[in-house]
């Protein structure tokens, strides 16, 4: 089975194929701020029940913020589990950051209710004994991974616009989410790192500063 991305009706062909090697517990899993300056980066992993198709699920970088909410409330309605996981930047400076996306999918499958019999993974490797299957752009080729990664997409964006953006105003975090946007970079210049920013991702960004000067 080649991994090219998948039309909408064929979302559940993985699931498919280990439903009829009778796997009954399929999690989807993904990660999401992989790539921020800022914040934890967050995982989620979710166990659909066989069969049901949930009509506009997809990458969830391909969503408007609205279709995204909307589609939250879907799937945690929907879903027969569903775990979430956060790594802080302290971590993922003292592990980095691919050790650190691997332990928040870690947590997010050892916090569900109802434990998976096989994963399907955003292109990565989950270290539990659970047999899984690592899916090159798996959030556009499965619907499970597309539903986890919605999950940990809004759960992230609602800390970003709430309570990250309450303890540190100034850096604009509801709006950029953490990322290396010239309004991020230019507050982190003139203000400094705060304790939640990934100083292992911050070297490259002073470095250039410094060689204006």
């Amino acid at each position: 089975m080649n991994q090219e991305e998948l039309p909408m009706e064929d979302l559940l062909v993985y699931e498919k194929e280990y439903w009829g090697k009778s796997y009954r517990h399929i999690a989807g899993i993904d990660e999401v701020g992989r790539g921020c300056l800022f914040g934890d980066v967050v995982a989620a992993a979710v166990i659909l029940p066989e069969g049901v198709i949930l009509d506009g699920v997809n990458d969830s970088k391909k969503l408007s913020a609205k279709k995204r909410e909307q589609l939250f409330e879907e799937i945690m309605q929907t879903a027969l589990a569903v775990g979430i996981g956060f790594v802080d930047a302290a971590t993922i400076d003292k592990i980095n950051i691919k050790q650190a996306a691997r332990l928040a999918m870690k947590q997010a499958v050892e916090g569900m209710k109802v434990r998976p019999d096989f994963l399907l993974v955003d292109a990565e490797k989950v270290d539990l004994p659970i047999p899984q299957m690592a899916i090159i752009k798996g959030d556009a080729n499965s619907q499970s991974i597309a539903a986890a990664s919605i999950i940990a997409k809004v759960t992230r964006d609602r800390l970003c616009q709430g309570e990250w953006e309450a303890r540190y105003p100034e850096y604009g975090i509801a709006v950029h989410k953490g990322y290396a946007t010239k309004l991020h970079r230019e507050q982190l210049l003139l203000l400094g790192p705060t304790p939640m920013h990934r100083r292992s991702f911050l070297t490259n960004l002073f470095t250039k500063q410094q060689e204006l000067f």
